[in-house]
């Protein structure tokens, strides 16, 4: 699966959360300070091209629908990230996470928990 640049990201965490959207109301959504209309129909045609919104027409107005879950996408971007950067080792990622100090040993042990939980 091809990967959303940043501005595209921007784009579909607000389409997520509306579940679809016309032009204008995506726009809405959008962080302060919001980009112009222009800027992100630009971008709609881009994620449309590369399969990540369809388009529903109604009439001449388009809604955007997304294409694929935030849970199916961010699989695939994590996947994409052990893959590119640790071999396709999700240990090695684990391991990063507590030497960077971003998951502290309790978290760790709280998705030990998690897991035997999971498994029984």
């Amino acid at each position: 699966m091809r990967s959303l640049t940043k501005a595209e990201e921007q784009v579909m965490k607000v389409l997520w959360k509306m579940g679809n959207g016309l032009l204008m109301e995506i726009v809405d959504g959008m962080p302060a300070p919001q980009p112009h209309k222009n800027t992100v129909a630009t971008i709609l045609k881009t994620m449309v091209d590369k399969g990540f919104v369809r388009i529903e027409n109604i009439g001449r107005i388009h809604r955007y629908h997304p294409v694929l879950t935030k849970e199916e996408y961010s699989k695939s971007a994590l996947v994409n990230v052990a893959k590119g950067y640790f071999e396709g080792s999700f240990p090695d990622v684990i391991s990063f996470l507590v030497d960077e100090k971003k998951l502290s040993v309790r978290e760790l042990e709280m998705l030990l928990q998690q897991l035997k939980k999971n498994k029984k």
